[in-house]
């Protein structure tokens, strides 16, 4: 497999509707590593591992998102790749720490 990493953020209507919850669920399925949370910003942003069809499948899942959510914009930006992660993982509510200030 040639892995991947892609740091995400999410714009929109996406704490307070079980979107990081989501995330995890879609990303196990792929078989995808990584993490995600909430941003004191009212984002929810993470990393995400694997191949780069799956990822993109990912993405458009997550462009949907869960029902209750409204998604406006996907930011991402290729990362380098790390090799001890064996899940995805929903990370308490931080400060975000996106590479890009917008």
């Amino acid at each position: 497999m040639n892995a991947k990493r892609i740091a995400f953020r999410v714009h929109g209507t996406v704490q307070g509707v079980g979107y990081r919850d989501f995330t995890q669920k879609c990303a196990t399925s792929h078989g995808l590593t990584g993490w995600c949370r909430n941003t004191t910003c009212g984002r929810v942003e993470g990393e995400v591992q694997g191949d780069d069809e799956t990822i993109k499948k990912l993405f458009q899942q997550l462009d949907q998102g869960p029902r209750m959510a409204h998604v406006v914009k996907i930011e991402q930006k290729l990362m380098d790749t790390k090799g001890d992660e064996d899940h995805f993982a929903v990370m308490r509510t931080m400060e975000s720490r996106f590479p890009s200030d917008s």
